[in-house]
């Protein structure tokens, strides 16, 4: 994975309660209950991430996943339409994603999580679609693992040693 460190203090980051789980553990005085909350961040232009917080209380439990996501941000390649530069499938677990880019006015056509990550990060015409799982935080995390390894024309010239217009035929 190319993780750079991105600095969160200069965006405006918004940020979305993808889903909230209560969960318990049975211990011997009885059940512990906690909740688990998965948040995505981004500033819609380009910068998306997501995160995991764990609490008592569920305000907590988002404030935690809220600030998880803020240090796990990642750049996200964008073409000049408002899509992505290639069609990718990511995979997490047992979820995988397929992301299509699409043509200026088409929107973003896709499910539930994938969509609120497609929307944080900036990305206006898009299509995807889920496979396998529909584990909301494996589709999200699928989401993330797609567009973090998505490549513009000039990084993928860089790696070939070539020049943009030969990539692009």
């Amino acid at each position: 994975m190319r993780r750079n460190v991105i600095d969160p203090s200069n965006l405006e980051l918004e940020d979305k309660v993808v889903t909230i789980k209560r969960v318990t553990k049975v211990v011997k005085g009885g059940r512990n209950m906690r909740f688990s909350a998965l948040v995505v961040v981004g500033d819609k232009n380009g910068h998306v991430g997501v995160g995991l917080g764990k609490a008592t209380e569920i305000p907590e439990a988002i404030r935690k996943g809220r600030e998880d996501a803020t240090k796990k941000l990642i750049n996200v390649a964008l073409d000049s339409e408002g899509s992505i530069p290639h069609d990718f499938t990511g995979k997490f677990g047992g979820a995988s994603i397929f992301l299509k880019r699409a043509p200026e006015g088409t929107g973003i056509i896709a499910g539930g999580p994938a969509r609120i990550v497609c929307e944080l990060a900036g990305i206006r015409n898009i299509r995807a679609k889920s496979l396998g799982s529909n584990n909301k935080q494996n589709v999200v995390l699928a989401a993330i693992n797609a567009i973090e390894q998505l490549k513009t024309p000039e990084q993928v010239a860089a790696d070939r040693g070539k020049r943009v217009d030969e990539i692009l035929g």
